[in-house]
């Protein structure tokens, strides 16, 4: 049926349904998941072709290792200390993804404080989102907004709109002079300059597309990086494999840099096991079909709202052996599985013309965060402290209790740690 949906009948299925909250937080589906048919295309060509294609997911490398590093020289001072690890996961991929989309040329940058906001205004957006609303069961009476989804996904929503008008303010006026190495701003800037008059990029899909790389770039990343942490904390052989093949390449002696990281086939194993137990989106982005059509035998009316369990699709018996445990061996030694979603057993980032645009990007992070931090530090659980697996439902499958552990040096020398300084 998924394959139905997104592969078979794509053409009907290429819309999202327009929920109340995704609307409101996207300044009325301005950005490119909301967004239909001719505005919908363009979004996704600025997108791919643009922004993250792959010179420009190239360009942000040196951004993203500078950031890790200096998380990683920030945990060195913690050693012996229960440390949040889901709050330095947020704060490193956070600003790893402001710093690509604005660069250097923002004064002020962002703080440990506002790395904290966002994790708290994403966590009632994620909440908001995964409430059921009877506005979009009877649209008849959405405009009255009974439960208030929409004036609370509003005021979040201010929360980010101070930002970016902030951002835009510096940047009004300011011509970039850069020929290499434009941040994603800089890019969407000069196409919304040179926008064709048929369809041109406005201000508003500026800040709605900067939103969706802010928002979805940075906590489905972070909270797939911290159900990554937990599984192989509660699976020490599989800590000790990954760690193993860390030591094989790149050793104690060194620290790992993220070409080392295709190289590192048992971690990609992990990052994929990781996305079939806890993917990003269980139900994806609701669909929607632009007439009334039949799948798999049953009539399904026009505007109807459709989810895709990908959790569930995932975790099939019928499909993987042992399917509730964490086995990323079942991803070795075979080329089937990727995040393309062809194979609709797999689909942790969706498949078809609406599939998420940032998988380039999440793929780049995902081996190298966690690859660093299994090879940097060793981790346990403070005295007392019990890990679970507990997941809190929402549109992203977050964990329902931080992951809170200790580090301890890993590296063979002192001096190593000094060398995530010297790449700032």
């Amino acid at each position: 049926m998924a394959k139905e949906i997104l592969k078979d009948q794509d053409i009907i299925f290429s819309n999202h349904d327009d929920v109340a909250g995704g609307i409101s937080m996207t300044y009325e589906g301005s950005d490119i998941v909301w967004s239909r048919g001719a505005v919908w295309r363009m979004l996704r060509k600025v997108c791919v072709q643009e922004v993250l294609n792959n010179g420009s997911i190239e360009a942000g490398r040196g951004i993203r290792q500078r950031q890790l590093y200096q998380t990683l020289r920030n945990l060195y001072t913690k050693v012996g200390t229960p440390v949040n690890i889901t709050e330095e996961i947020t704060e490193t991929i956070f600003n790893s993804m402001t710093s690509m989309l604005w660069g250097e040329t923002v004064k002020g940058g962002i703080d440990a404080r506002v790395a904290a906001e966002f994790r708290q205004v994403m966590g009632e957006i994620v909440h908001l989102l995964g409430q059921p609303n009877i506005s979009d069961l009877f649209p008849v009476v959405a405009r009255f907004d009974l439960q208030g989804v929409r004036r609370k996904m509003k005021s979040l929503m201010s929360w980010f709109d101070k930002i970016f008008d902030s951002i835009l303010e510096q940047r009004q006026g300011v011509k970039s002079n850069k020929k290499d190495s434009l941040d994603f701003l800089d890019i969407l800037l000069k196409i919304e300059e040179q926008a064709d008059p048929k369809m041109p990029l406005t201000m508003t899909q500026v800040k709605a597309l900067l939103l969706d790389m802010v928002a979805a770039g940075t906590d489905t990343t972070s909270t797939t990086l911290e159900w990554a942490m937990a599984e192989m904390l509660l699976k020490p052989e599989t800590l000790k494999k990954a760690r193993d093949e860390l030591d094989a390449l790149v050793g104690r002696d060194t620290i790992l840099e993220d070409y080392h990281v295709p190289k590192l086939p048992y971690l990609d194993a992990v990052v994929k096991e990781v996305l079939r137990l806890h993917p990003p989106n269980p139900f994806l982005i609701p669909h929607t079909p632009s007439e009334t059509c039949v799948v798999n035998g049953y009539t399904v009316p026009k505007n109807s709202g459709i989810y895709v369990n990908s959790w569930a699709i995932q975790r099939d018996p019928s499909v993987w052996e042992n399917a509730n445990d964490f086995i990323p061996e079942r991803f070795l030694n075979t080329g089937k599985w990727d995040y393309k979603g062809n194979d609709f057993r797999y689909i942790p980032f969706g498949s078809g013309r609406r599939i998420c645009p940032g998988v380039p990007l999440a793929e780049k992070s995902l081996g190298f965060v966690l690859g660093s931090l299994l090879h940097s530090f060793n981790w346990q659980l403070p005295k007392g402290a019990k890990l679970d697996l507990d997941d809190q439902f929402g549109q992203i499958l977050r964990k329902r209790n931080p992951v809170i552990l200790i580090p301890t040096p890993r590296l063979s020398k002192p001096e190593l740690y000094a060398q995530f300084s010297e790449h700032d």
